[in-house]
């Protein structure tokens, strides 16, 4: 069972890419995903499922049309399915993120920032 331990800050160590999430770990039909956040993402909702973001370093905004909902370390929130949301880091961030296997980091608006998840190395 020892294989299926993995660490955290280790996975966030592993890659640099902001907006590139690499699944840490799936359960039942979800996955656990890290990522780096930096800049502005696109407007986008997932239509089907809620998104929950827990922050591990930094301070990310995510920006609502009726007001944003600021997060630092620790700090969890769930965008419920179908919210219109926009993700922003000022400075890099460091998350995890909780979904159902398949959801695609861009929900319904493909962009240049739609990307494939991967696992770790």
């Amino acid at each position: 069972m020892a294989d299926l331990v993995r660490n955290v800050q280790a996975a966030l160590d592993s890659f640099s890419e902001p907006w590139q999430p690499r699944r840490l770990v799936s359960v039942n039909d979800y996955d656990v995903k890290v990522v780096k956040l930096l800049g502005e993402f696109t407007w986008h909702s997932h239509p089907e499922t809620d998104e929950l973001f827990m922050v591990i370093s930094g301070d990310l905004v995510i920006q609502l049309r009726d007001g944003d909902v600021r997060l630092g370390p620790g700090d969890v929130y769930v965008v419920p399915r179908g919210v219109e949301h926009c993700p922003r880091a000022d400075g890099e961030v460091s998350a995890i993120l909780i979904e159902p296997q398949g959801t695609v980091n861009t929900g319904d608006t493909p962009s240049e920032r739609t990307a494939q998840l991967r696992d770790l190395d």
